[in-house]
């Protein structure tokens, strides 16, 4: 079979268990596509072929068995993030080139557990650190709906390799929008869950009270098959939350959008920046919502203005906190011949990082500083209680919140935005890591340059299930999840 990608993951489970095709011939399929395509897309950091057919063999064994999982056998490509057993796991560093993890992520041991198969690791920004994809060391991962254009990022390798067909789902991590936005960007769906939900042991942490993890594919459907996989507490994590996990497959059509009040902040779609044909996209998404039984209701969400300089006060710091055991000591990039232990900091950390990681370590280490800690840390704390508390108001009279995921479409491939512009086009997506809200990308049309467009649905803590059946209902009525780029209808 030629066309083994353009499955659903349900119609790939039921293809494995009635035997229409093995997990063996399903990984070779992929593994065929990346080594034809990749090449382009640089969507790959780490191909894992043996690793791979290994884990397909086994879930095949199990299948024949009768005592196989639900999604045994199915293949999957982590964020090179989530350390990995005996695979190399870089972040998307020069200093962790040559770092070959220990032992598994939670979500990595979750995947193995429930039988899937591993491709391999996809390309990220530095340390999760950007929009682009471009900050990483392995050079620039491109969007497989236009190859002169940035996937997003961090996660933009995620993005493109589901984008071109060169995995059927993948996961993510989302600090500010690094779910959301490459999704919006690749024409995908893709789910930043609520603080907690998923463990972010094994997760090298960039930002730890904003990091979370989470699923990128082509459908809510898809999404929620994987997120059944990977939410859920996690003892090792010690903010992960012990609080009963939905059944997301089962809860797909369990609420109802007739009656659904969609709140709609007024600051959002004023922003300058926002891009023209993104507003009337995500505007003809709203009002199929609408037609399709949902109210829209305007609402004021007064804190919008703080949103940057709050997250870009508190992420950097966190960051400048994380990142000082990278060190060239224990682990990772170490300069040659160091003449002192200082020689030997000062130099595996400028040779080891890239610029937007020094920057945003500077930038930290700035704001905790002794002179500065109340002044900016501790007052971007306070401003971010009053972020969440403005969410939190508007909850009392809608059921979730509608906004672009982005102000524009794709970037171009070396564009070199000024980091305030960059910054700038997180505006969407980062007040919700500060609250620690859940919110969904959903693909709801294209530009006239032929790039896609997201909406991004945020809702109320916990409310995950909601998110993923509304778009789910969405994609019963649209097709633009079904989209697919020239290079994803190449066959391997």
């Amino acid at each position: 079979m030629t066309d083994l990608h353009r499955l659903s993951i349900r119609e790939m489970a039921e293809g494995l268990k009635t035997a229409q095709f093995s997990s063996r011939e399903l990984t070779q399929h992929y593994l065929d596509r990346i080594a034809k395509i990749d090449a382009q897309v640089q969507s790959y950091v780490t191909v894992t072929p043996e690793f791979a057919l290994a884990e397909a063999d086994a879930a095949d064994a199990a299948i024949k068995a009768g005592n196989a999982g639900l999604l045994s056998g199915i293949p999957l490509a982590h964020k090179d993030i989530f350390c990995t057993k005996g695979i190399k796991t870089t972040a998307g560093s020069k200093i962790l080139d040559n770092f070959i993890s220990p032992y598994d992520a939670t979500v990595v041991a979750k995947g193995k557990a429930a039988g899937l198969v591993t491709l391999g690791k996809v390309n990220m920004d530095e340390f999760a650190m950007g929009s682009t994809s471009e900050s990483s060391y392995f050079g620039a991962t491109k969007n497989p709906w236009a190859l002169d254009r940035v996937p997003g990022g961090s996660s933009g390798g995620s993005a493109a390799a589901v984008a071109a067909d060169l995995a059927p789902i993948a996961t993510g991590t989302d600090t500010g929008g690094s779910i959301r936005q490459p999704a919006s960007f690749c024409g995908l769906t893709g789910l930043k869950p609520t603080y907690g939900r998923v463990s972010r042991f094994g997760m090298i942490a960039y930002a730890s009270s904003l990091d979370q993890g989470g699923p990128m594919a082509r459908s809510a459907e898809d999404c929620a098959y994987l997120m059944n996989v990977i939410a859920g507490h996690d003892a090792k994590d010690s903010t992960s939350v012990n609080k009963e996990v939905d059944d997301y497959v089962a809860n797909l059509s369990g609420t109802s959008i007739k009656g659904l009040r969609i709140g709609i902040p007024k600051q959002y779609f004023n922003v300058a920046g926002l891009d023209a044909e993104v507003k009337a996209r995500v505007e003809e998404s709203l009002k199929k919502l609408e037609e399709m039984g949902a109210t829209l209701v305007e609402i004021d969400l007064s804190m919008t203005d703080a949103y940057v300089p709050t997250y870009y006060l508190i992420a950097p710091a966190e960051a400048s906190s994380n990142l000082q055991r990278f060190d060239g000591v224990r682990y990772g990039y170490r300069c040659e011949n160091p003449v002192d232990l200082m020689d030997l900091y000062k130099r595996s950390r400028s040779e080891g990082f890239g610029k937007e990681v020094q920057q945003r370590i500077l930038i930290g280490t700035y704001a905790l500083s002794a002179g500065y800690y109340d002044a900016y840390y501790v007052k971007a704390q306070k401003v971010r209680r009053l972020i969440q508390q403005d969410f939190l108001k508007a909850f009392e009279s809608v059921d979730v919140i509608a906004a672009p995921s982005a102000p524009t479409t794709a970037y171009k491939i070396g564009a070199n935005l000024s980091p305030v512009e960059m910054y700038l086009g997180d505006i969407y997506t980062i007040a919700v890591n500060l609250a620690g809200l859940p919110a969904i990308n959903a693909p709801v049309g294209f530009d006239q340059d032929n790039l896609p467009v997201g909406l991004q649905l945020i809702g109320n803590y916990w409310s995950e299930s909601q998110l993923l059946s509304v778009v789910h209902q969405y994609q019963q009525v649209t097709d633009w999840h079904t989209k697919r780029a020239a290079i994803a209808e190449e066959n391997a």
